[in-house]
């Protein structure tokens, strides 16, 4: 399911300037054009990550930039691995 940036918006509870950051910081990437882009439930969770991050954690800008590369980074090991564990016997 895809949700408009109107949808997202309000859903996640931010305001339009911050997703505009977001976005500019590569925190979310949402599919669809720049005009219309069109937000999935994994750019929910990740923007609730976020906002847990910030708000609730205190965690600076800095930090939520590395937290978020490494959690990309530990999804890319998962999916690697099971794509090994598909070519094992």
């Amino acid at each position: 399911m895809t949700m408009s940036k109107e949808e997202f918006l309000r859903s996640a509870g931010i305001e339009i300037r911050t997703l505009d950051v977001w976005i500019e910081q590569r925190w979310l990437v949402p599919e669809g054009s720049a005009s219309e882009p069109a937000f999935s439930e994994r750019d929910m969770a990740r923007a609730r990550l976020i906002l847990d991050l910030g708000d609730n954690l205190g965690v600076n800008d800095e930090g939520i930039d590395v937290i978020l590369h490494l959690v990309d980074q530990m999804h890319g090991l998962r999916d690697a691995l099971a794509q090994l564990r598909k070519t094992m016997p």
